[in-house]
């Protein structure tokens, strides 16, 4: 787990980098045999697109550049479960593994705005074949959020499906 340890604070990072640039607390990033070849912030914000999720842009990204082989070798970390959305995104492009820092259930008991159904249903619900592992680092995730949402779960009138 030492490597998916690495990783995973990676994801974290990102997720802070994307509350510096002004957007929601969410970052991910794509390994393939040991190698990180991708990575991505959350920009709904600055981008003015709600669906600029960074496990879907990653999810994109995979479909148009690996090919088959290196998306079923592929894990996907990502700093809090990936909602209904980009989960359907992570099946169709055929990532084989994804591993998440907190889950969404925990996130929407701070907040109250997510779409609690877990990555694992949604693959399973699909037929898919992607291993969806976590949480795998809850404390460090939420303090992101934590630090973003503040006390009452909102900050600034934003909303945590920004993800």
């Amino acid at each position: 787990m030492g490597t998916d340890t690495t990783h995973m604070d990676r994801a974290i990072e990102l997720a802070e980098e994307a509350v510096g640039a002004g957007n929601t607390p969410f970052g991910a990033l794509l390994v393939v045999d040991g190698d990180v070849v991708r990575e991505a912030r959350n920009t709904t914000r600055t981008d003015d697109d709600i669906t600029a999720h960074p496990e879907l842009r990653l999810a994109r990204w995979a479909g148009r550049e690996l090919d088959a082989a290196d998306r079923a070798a592929c894990t996907m970390y990502a700093s809090t479960e990936p909602c209904p959305m980009c989960t359907t995104a992570i099946h169709y492009a055929g990532i084989g593994r994804v591993v998440f820092g907190v889950s969404g259930a925990t996130l929407d008991e701070r907040t109250g705005d997510v779409v609690t159904i877990p990555a694992g249903e949604v693959i399973r619900r699909a037929g898919g074949d992607t291993v969806v592992e976590g949480p795998a680092a809850t404390d460090a995730a939420m303090a992101v959020h934590n630090e973003f949402y503040g006390t009452d779960g909102r900050p600034d009138g934003g909303s945590a499906t920004d993800t």
